[in-house]
């Protein structure tokens, strides 16, 4: 095995020496690249996105590769941060010369990435839900797996009107969605007769959130919308429990979740509401990937990366070229082309082999996409915090 480390990239050169030798004569390795948040913001979730895509990997190469050729991954850290993710995705395109990028999950990161990945016509695959992302100019080299914003904050609108919200104030993280997520909101809320006060947009680097949410508690709203990320997010609840207020909260999962919960007094998050897209937990792929992370709950982010490996590696065993342009051309034959419904990689690659069509559905559900590259729909999860603990109120 030819392992290559260095300070911020771990390539998972994966089962060379078990591969026959005959195998190895047949064809150079298909080289992907994963782009994950190892540290940062999305730190929390980086690893285990990171594994879920190692894992495919090693199964197609323990069976021996795709169409006598092994694939060779390439890791890469995005920081959570556009500048540093921009120079790890230069060294796995112009260095490594990846065919595909799998795995980024900030949206300002993707949108620094995805230039990137288009000019060198290279496939990128993604976690990130700004909208704005699929509306650049990627001409089909997108793949996204997460519901957009206009989707998630539809269905978040839907709930609070359920909850009886009249009165929303948003406290956002500068980002790409923190506007277009407002007037997503806005837009929506009347429909249930609530509206949006108003929108404080920070810098997510401050320690100090006290101006903010003292900017929120003179707009009398019932609920505040904490559109931000686990570490600003943390402050602001704490502030929030200072400042004496006990109405409602609601927040994206992937800012509340348990370790922020292991990390503050249960007074101080109690209530908290959290949705984010829920993967088909009765799917035998999203069942091998609690057994492959050691989890009975693997996040949305870690299904979506290992469907990400997925279809992938069969669109490149169909591919007319093993090439960025090849998975481009073959990524939707593979997974809404009206074949036989696989959720196993392994088997899905053999009915190919069969000269089979199939329909990947994986860990995160159905893998259809629209025209841009958006995935057309998907389950929600809404929970709220009790106690230290987050207690499932619906999926839906």
């Amino acid at each position: 095995m030819t392992i290559r480390l260095h300070r911020r990239a771990l390539l998972a050169g994966t089962a060379l020496l078990a591969t026959p030798a005959i195998l190895r004569a047949q064809g150079d390795p298909i080289r992907l690249g994963a782009l994950n948040p190892l540290t940062g913001a999305g730190g929390p979730y980086g690893p285990s996105m990171r594994k879920a895509i190692e894992g495919i990997v090693e199964a197609v190469n323990g069976a021996g590769g795709i169409n006598g050729r092994r694939i060779q991954l390439f890791g890469e850290d995005t920081q959570t941060n556009p500048d540093a993710a921009v120079r790890a995705a230069r060294k796995l395109i112009d260095v490594d010369r990846v065919v595909a990028v799998m795995g980024t999950w900030a949206s300002a990161v993707t949108t620094a990435v995805a230039p990137l990945c288009w000019e060198s016509r290279t496939m990128l695959f993604t976690v990130s839900g700004a909208d704005s992302i699929t509306q650049l100019p990627h001409n089909g080299f997108i793949i996204r797996t997460q519901p957009t914003s206009t989707l998630q904050i539809t269905k978040l609108a839907e709930f609070l009107g359920e909850r009886a919200a009249k009165r929303i104030f948003i406290l956002a993280a500068q980002t790409p969605f923190a506007e277009p997520t407002r007037e997503i909101l806005a837009r929506e809320m009347p429909k249930y007769g609530g509206q949006v006060l108003g929108q404080v947009i920070y810098d997510r680097e401050k320690t100090a959130f006290r101006s903010e949410v003292d900017q929120a508690l003179r707009a009398r709203p019932d609920f505040i919308f904490l559109n931000g990320y686990l570490p600003d997010v943390t402050v602001i609840l704490r502030e929030l429990f200072r400042a004496g207020w006990d109405g409602g909260k609601v927040a994206p999962a992937y800012a509340v979740n348990q370790r922020l919960l292991d990390s503050l007094p249960a007074e101080v998050t109690n209530g908290t509401v959290t949705w984010a897209p829920s993967p088909d937990v009765e799917s035998p792929a999203f069942k091998r990937l609690q057994t492959l992370l050691g989890t009975n709950d693997p996040d949305p982010y870690s299904c979506q990366t290992n469907d990400h490996a997925s279809l992938a590696c069969l669109a490149a065993a169909v591919a007319p070229s093993v090439t960025g342009e090849g998975l481009r051309t073959s990524v939707r034959t593979i997974s809404q082309g009206g074949g036989e419904r696989v959720t196993d990689v392994l088997d899905g690659l053999r009915l190919l082999k069969e000269g089979r069509k199939i329909d990947y559905t994986g860990a995160s559900g159905p893998c259809d996409f629209t025209d841009t590259g958006d995935i057309l729909t998907c389950p929600f999860r809404y929970e709220i915090a009790e106690g230290g603990r987050l207690r499932t109120l619906r999926v839906a």
